[in-house]
């Protein structure tokens, strides 16, 4: 058996972005405080989202951010 070709090639995070329910989101700000680096508030403190797809390096911290969310209004889709 060879065992070279078992080697596994290093797991690569799939490329996911953040999305946001609007009908749902009521500003708790929660979002924006775990992940300040992609997530900024307006005025009314609602998020503003970065577009894009979320840097490998900052993908826990927006989970983190998604499972936070008091309303579910947080997503994070395969691009």
């Amino acid at each position: 058996m060879d065992h070279q070709n078992l080697r596994q090639e290093p797991r690569q995070e799939s490329r996911q972005e953040l999305w946001i329910d609007r009908t749902r989101c009521d500003g708790h700000r929660l979002c924006a405080e775990l992940l300040p680096e992609w997530i900024a508030l307006d005025d009314w403190g609602y998020p503003i989202i970065a577009p894009g797809a979320v840097p490998d390096h900052l993908l826990d911290h927006a989970r983190r951010a998604v499972a936070a969310c008091p309303v579910l209004a947080l997503k994070l889709n395969p691009i």
